[in-house]
């Protein structure tokens, strides 16, 4: 069924030409008649600097619509690129979920659908899976590399990192590394067993197609040097294909995590008030405290320690302070495996 949809074509169409040179501004019209928007679209901006021969690459943020880092740091490139400094073509979709950005919300408000757990989607379906469909069938088959910028969001704060897929193929998996090595933040979570094939990780693996993405920090705000470490990244990923003059300054290789037991992460047990002991970017050891669950509603009811069953690092924690049972509280990751 998911083939057969795929040579369906698509229902959401570009006010833009994106085979056109030069710097174009316009809207991606996702068609959905809801109370809101009955018989017009729901605009979702996207930009196309196209310059000289090249290869094309695809920039998207706001996937998940409480995560502002990655939009900032687009946006901030549609302002300053140029298609005359440009060898190929930039594709920039700084809010894919637009609908989910305007409310701050990481599922679109139209239909509660999670986007990146949407692909490969359906023209048929509801309006995240549409969206889906689109980038999967019309801009993945056109593009040489993506980049897709996430965050926390309102949920959790991550130490900023790039993620890069194993691919069956392992030309693909060193292409997907050397990428995010271009990127140059601090760690590489490499995604293997655990990458969702719903995701946009795994649309463009089955598309052949280089891809990375990011995690930048969180907390649904924006944090500045951490969005200045995003713009330089998306510099350095264009120098290193070779779409922007220059050299990339790729340094000292990030090291490389991966999540290799979910096991090893830190859940919340029970509702209550988490008092919390660790930050992202920390290394622990099994039995280090990672802090008290606490009970605002039985003031005489002794604190529950909450320790790390095994040693890591913490990619993320949470951030929320009042938790219910299962709310992730620390996504702890190990140095990543070399022989896949």
């Amino acid at each position: 069924m998911a083939e057969a949809k795929q040579t369906q074509p698509s229902r959401v169409h570009a006010t833009i030409n994106l085979d056109s040179p030069g710097k174009q501004t316009g809207d991606l019209m996702l068609k959905w008649s809801d109370n809101t928007v009955p018989l017009g679209y729901h605009p979702i901006a996207i930009v196309s600097l196209r310059g000289s021969d090249g290869p094309t690459v695809l920039l998207l943020g706001g996937t998940h619509g409480d995560e502002f880092e990655g939009p900032a740091a687009i946006l901030r490139l549609a302002e300053r690129l140029d298609p005359s400094q440009i060898a190929g073509q930039i594709i920039m979709i700084p809010a894919l979920n637009a609908p989910a950005v305007a409310s701050s919300s990481r599922v679109s408000p139209l239909d509660g659908q999670n986007l990146n757990r949407a692909f490969p989607g359906d023209p048929d379906g509801g309006p995240t899976a549409m969206l889906a469909h689109y980038v999967e069938t019309v801009l993945m088959p056109r593009v040489d590399a993506v980049i897709d910028l996430h965050s926390g969001g309102k949920a959790s704060v991550f130490a900023p990192c790039a993620l890069a897929s194993r691919c069956a193929d392992p030309k693909l998996t060193k292409a997907n590394l050397d990428l995010a090595n271009a990127f140059g933040l601090p760690q590489i979570w490499v995604l293997g067993a655990h990458n969702d094939n719903r995701s946009v990780n795994a649309a463009a693996e089955r598309a052949g197609v280089p891809m990375i993405a990011t995690e930048l920090g969180g907390g649904g705000n924006i944090t500045p040097e951490i969005v200045d470490a995003a713009e330089t990244g998306l510099m350095r990923c264009l120098t290193e294909l070779g779409l922007l003059e220059g050299s990339s300054g790729i340094g000292t290789p990030p090291r490389q995590v991966e999540i290799a037991s979910p096991h090893d992460s830190l859940y919340a047990p029970e509702n209550g008030l988490f008092d919390r002991y660790v930050c992202a970017g920390q290394e622990v050891q099994a039995g280090d405290l990672a802090g008290h669950l606490r009970f605002p509603d039985n003031p005489g009811r002794p604190a529950l320690k909450l320790n790390f069953p095994n040693s890591g690092f913490v990619l993320a924690h949470g951030n929320r302070g009042m938790v219910c049972r299962g709310d992730l509280l620390a996504l702890v990751a190990q140095n990543a495996s070399k022989g896949d």
